[in-house]
């Protein structure tokens, strides 16, 4: 559990660290050329410069008109094509549940379709007491293609249990030892969401309601089944990249 929040940390945070460095520079020449580039090493002798396709450029001051940093204009959202996209977020229910916030981490394949609709294919793990995997399919819809904007989604799909059968042992009486077997059940969830994008990627923020079962057998020593059933409504809130 803490090694998947810490891997959500690092993701999170390096991510906006990538997004801080894009910054664009234009370098103009005296010879009226117009480079779209970033600076890199800037001295009395030299201009370094790297292009978008990583090349990397040296000039001589006496050949630089001038440089400037512009502010990257928004070109549009994606219209059509594969994606991918990395989210987590936490399921939070009552305080007085066994499992009042459990964790969620993604990750989706997705394709986009005329911009506005989104459709993936995403598994991750959540522990939810236990460690659980969701396979699901989700189609997402945006209001419009502007840079910032509000989103609609659902989501369905099942949830697996990822551990062994456990047995819990009476160290006193080993006789009457318990074997549990733990599955996943349906996991379904719809709701709504802000979008931002950028030139390079987007992020975004999302509240939906989830629903989603787990259930685990029991087998006492006298070899009598008993399947008890969990029900979770829970408000999901998520945030997520996607390239």
């Amino acid at each position: 559990m803490k090694k998947i929040i810490f891997l959500s940390i690092i993701l999170v945070f390096s991510e906006i660290n990538l997004s801080a460095q894009r910054s664009k520079d234009v370098l103009y020449l005296k010879n009226g050329s117009v480079i779209n580039c970033t600076i890199i090493g800037l001295s009395d002798s030299v201009v370094k410069i790297r292009t978008a396709d990583k090349s990397i450029y040296v000039f001589k001051p006496s050949e630089v008109d001038k440089y400037v940093k512009e502010i990257p204009v928004f070109e549009g959202r994606k219209k059509q094509g594969l994606g991918f996209t990395l989210e987590s977020g936490f399921l939070m229910g009552d305080q007085q549940s066994e499992n009042p916030m459990p964790f969620s981490f993604n990750i989706l394949a997705n394709y986009t379709l005329k911009t506005k609709n989104i459709i993936g294919l995403g598994s991750g793990v959540e522990f939810i007491g236990r460690s659980y995997s969701p396979v699901y399919i989700e189609y997402k819809r945006l209001f419009s293609d502007r840079k910032t904007i509000p989103f609609i989604f659902c989501r369905g799909g099942a949830l697996t249990h990822l551990a062994k059968d456990s047995e819990s042992s009476n160290s006193a009486y080993p006789q009457y030892n318990t074997q549990t077997n733990y599955k996943g059940g349906i996991s379904i969830a719809a709701g709504t969401g802000i979008s931002w994008s950028n030139e390079y990627n987007e992020t975004y923020l999302s509240f939906a309601y989830r629903y989603f079962t787990t259930s685990y057998t029991e087998l006492d020593y006298l070899q009598h089944k008993t399947t008890f059933k969990n029900y979770f409504n829970r408000l999901e809130i998520k945030f997520g990249f996607k390239f």
